[in-house]
């Protein structure tokens, strides 16, 4: 079948499953609902979540333009695409897992997904991409980065996991700065400025749903979201 086809339906296939696991919903309960079962420091607060309608509407676009002449025929496309189609896969496997709550599978399979996301990205940049054709997986790959953290947060504590005797707090802090050393590294490396503007806008919404409670966590997420965004804006140049 038609690689620009292929991508359309597997868009829209991820789209869909998002849709039905929210309105059906899948198994009876929404994306929220399970993930608020239980309280786990580093999830953001709900808002924060609205960022995959941004993610869906640049990758729209992508799939749209590949379309427009003879730019579905350019390497940004024949490189990436098996890598897209990939990544649409996890997503809509993850869901449906998440869903049924077989919470140690989530966490193979969100892997997967950012494995296959970080392989999209690769062949993306080899291929010599514009601002829009990397804009929406630089996000998604950032969103992913920090899913991955807190899925990972979200089942050790379902586990009943004692985190070698530290407090949910302090573990929080770790997981906070280690996200901050990877935003940090993924700009200077690969000079990209949204991949770090996800990790602060997820930081702020930790903050902001522990604010008032767990005042160490989320005064460190405040912090180190500021000390994110000003590594990324300052104008680090190549030798």
């Amino acid at each position: 079948m038609n690689r620009k086809i292929l991508n359309t339906i597997f868009f829209l296939l991820v789209i869909i499953t998002n849709a039905l696991a929210n309105l059906l919903p899948i198994n009876g309960k929404t994306t929220g609902e399970l993930s608020n079962q239980i309280n786990v420091l580093i999830t953001p607060a709900g808002y924060a979540f609205s960022i995959w309608s941004l993610i869906y509407v640049l990758i729209g676009i992508w799939i749209i333009r590949q379309f427009i002449g003879d730019k579905g025929d350019s390497a940004v496309y024949t490189n990436t695409s098996a890598w897209f189609i990939l990544s649409s896969l996890f997503n809509i496997v993850w869901i449906i897992v998440w869903h049924y709550e077989l919470f140690m599978i989530s966490v193979i399979i969100m892997l997967l997904y950012l494995v296959s996301l970080i392989m999209l990205y690769r062949k993306l940049t080899e291929a010599g991409p514009t601002f829009f054709d990397k804009a929406p997986f630089s996000i998604n790959l950032g969103w992913i980065s920090v899913a991955t953290i807190v899925n990972i947060a979200y089942v050790l504590k379902f586990n009943g996991w004692d985190g070698f005797g530290l407090t949910d707090e302090t573990w929080t802090v770790i997981m906070l700065i280690v996200g901050t050393i990877l935003a940090v590294i993924f700009r200077l490396k690969e000079r990209d400025f949204l991949y770090p503007l996800v990790f602060v806008w997820a930081y702020i919404a930790i903050g902001v749903k522990n604010y008032g409670e767990p005042d160490l966590a989320a005064y460190t997420a405040f912090i180190l979201a500021g000390i994110i965004l000003v590594a990324d804006i300052i104008p680090w140049r190549k030798k």
